[in-house]
């Protein structure tokens, strides 16, 4: 059986995250933006480091002995048994170009596996929240995924087509899917609302889906690795409204 989460605890995710929006948009299509490259090519500005101090810092203040995974900074462990993940902002292309599909992602795992999932798209002003037991939110609000029961004419949403390999962009291509690049955290914000039927990133970091683990089945969908395993490290992830999941998944090879 599933161990509902606390409902406090979801509200404090909520809570950090609202937090952390509010500093991305006070530096959103700020005309002084300085943008840097990591180490592995990826864009880094102020807005993500500042955004990741600010939710860990509301973390450690309430929890301090829970563990600590974000992008931009070094881990910190912890003995709680719980673990949050950050990703202060998903899409930071999207944000250094003044496109406001950017999102502030915060999941939350403890001894009995995923537990808090939320997407905060603040310049969108929408959010969707998720606690293990408690079902999905969108702005506050049940939401759930749509019925849609064929690939053919449903939405298939990804961040980027630089990613795919030919082969399978050519067969999502014949598959009759309608494809659209609503890219990052707000592709599975869609599908968890009922909006589109599928999110797919062939090549995909850990903190940009690890929300989904809680958000998407808590919407009545499901979520997988690209070759079917129940593995979020594996490096692709897809998430659907479950009904065309293997069918899609066939497809895409």
């Amino acid at each position: 059986m599933t161990t509902p989460i606390d409902p406090e605890l979801l509200d404090f995710a909520v809570e950090v995250v609202s937090e952390a929006g509010r500093l991305t948009l006070d530096l959103f299509r700020g005309a002084d933006l300085d943008v840097e490259e990591k180490g592995d090519g990826s864009p880094v500005t102020v807005a993500d480091r500042n955004a990741e101090r600010l939710m860990r810092r509301m973390i450690e203040e309430r929890f301090p002995d829970d563990s600590i995974h974000g992008e931009e900074e070094a881990d910190k462990a912890g003995s709680s048994g719980r673990r949050w993940v950050i990703d202060p902002i998903d899409g930071t292309i999207s944000f250094t170009h003044g496109v406001g599909l950017y999102t502030n992602l915060l999941y939350m795992e403890d001894e009995h596996g995923p537990a808090i999932g939320v997407i905060n798209v603040p310049a969108m002003g929408e959010m969707v929240a998720a606690g293990r037991g408690l079902g999905c939110r969108f702005n506050g609000q049940p939401c759930h995924v749509n019925d849609r029961s064929a690939v053919r004419g449903s939405v298939l949403s990804t961040s980027g087509f630089d990613w795919w390999e030919a082969d399978r962009l050519m067969r999502a291509h014949g598959s009759g899917a309608i494809l659209r690049t609503w890219g990052d955290g707000y592709g599975f914000v869609l599908v968890a609302t009922g909006r589109i039927e599928a999110m797919v990133d062939p090549s995909i970091h850990y903190w940009d889906i690890a929300p989904c683990q809680v958000i998407i089945p808590e919407a009545g969908g499901r979520w997988s690795a690209l070759d079917g395993s129940q593995d979020p490290h594996h490096g692709s992830f897809i998430a659907t409204n479950g009904v065309i999941h293997d069918e899609l998944l066939e497809i895409l090879g």
